[in-house]
């Protein structure tokens, strides 16, 4: 893997930056990986409770995932500001942060749009004492993620019709990503469903209500993909999708950056017996990110040309 390439003139301690926060992110993931791949698994081994790893331990399960997300973060806000700006990253930065904070405040608070549920003290700092600060800056840099998956597979267009579209994959995209993630968090302890008895409810609010996906509603699906679309929208209206197709698509740099992220829920299905989530969490994630690897920036060319039809319509 190579630094990520700077736009003209950006700076090149960005792709610096952005290059060795990925391989931390990477070095993380692994080392979870092989953990709770591993030893990590209840009833823990005795050997864990002796004192030469039980700090350790205790340090891993505290900072781990805090540490990981976190130099994620970095590595996604830092790659995005080499292809289009500080300026606009941080922008885009911002509004994703508060809208998806939003959604996980309405979430934790309300039930909606995700369904009932709780955030425990593994992720770290959690804001009005409900939502963990890892939680939005992770929403940020796997939206980078689908984004960049959405500027090798889809064209290219700024039109409105083109961006919800692009929108709605990226939505689909993230939520994806939820199928791995959920039942390995919720199996680590890193948040709890609390779903209300729904006994007395219709069939359909029953089927979708209640925690039958390994103690996941079916809600949470739907919140993801309302979330999901509704955020990438938003970036779109900061990047649109041209930008996206010129400036992201050519480098699998925020490719590798999804794909790690999907490693440790991965592990931790398969080490727990879950593996209906495994399997189809390896189709809906890791099948839309191999074709993107392999197809290319087909929609490079595409946006170009776009572009210089804009720029040829304004001249006239």
């Amino acid at each position: 893997m190579s630094l990520p390439a700077s736009s003209p003139g950006r700076s090149p301690s960005l792709a610096a930056l952005a290059y060795w926060a990925l391989v931390a992110h990477a070095v993380s993931n692994i080392i979870s990986v092989v953990a709770f791949g591993t030893f990590l698994v209840e009833p823990y081994p005795a050997w864990l409770a002796q004192p030469r790893y039980l700090s350790t331990l205790q340090f891993g399960l505290s900072w781990g995932g805090q540490l990981t997300v976190l130099i994620g973060a970095i590595a996604g806000f830092a790659y995005l500001a080499t292809r289009v700006g500080m300026r606009t990253t941080t922008i885009a930065f911002t509004v994703i942060f508060v809208l998806t904070l939003g959604a996980e405040l309405a979430g934790t608070h309300f039930g909606f749009p995700f369904g009932e549920y709780v955030y425990s003290d593994r992720l770290g700092y959690k804001i009005l004492n409900l939502v963990p600060f890892n939680i939005p800056t992770s929403w940020f840099y796997m939206l980078v993620g689908c984004l960049a998956i959405c500027s090798r597979l889809l064209p290219a267009k700024n039109d409105s019709l083109s961006k919800w579209w692009w929108a709605l994959v990226g939505g689909a995209l993230l939520t994806a990503w939820d199928v791995l993630l959920d039942p390995a968090m919720v199996k680590t302890y890193h948040w709890i469903w609390t779903v209300p008895d729904l006994s007395a409810e219709p069939a359909f609010i029953r089927f979708i209500g209640e925690p039958i996906f390994f103690g996941m509603p079916i809600t949470n699906w739907l919140g993801w993909l309302l979330t999901g679309t509704l955020v990438s929208r938003a970036m779109l209206v900061i990047i649109p999708p041209t930008q996206w197709a010129q400036a992201v698509a050519p480098s699998r740099f925020p490719l590798v950056l999804y794909g790690l992220n999907g490693l440790l829920p991965l592990a931790i299905c398969l080490r727990q017996d879950m593996v209906p989530a495994a399997i189809i969490g390896i189709v809906v994630m890791f099948g839309p990110l191999a074709a993107a690897w392999f197809r290319g920036s087909p929609s490079f060319a595409a946006a170009s040309q776009s572009s210089a039809r804009e720029r040829v319509s304004t001249v006239a």
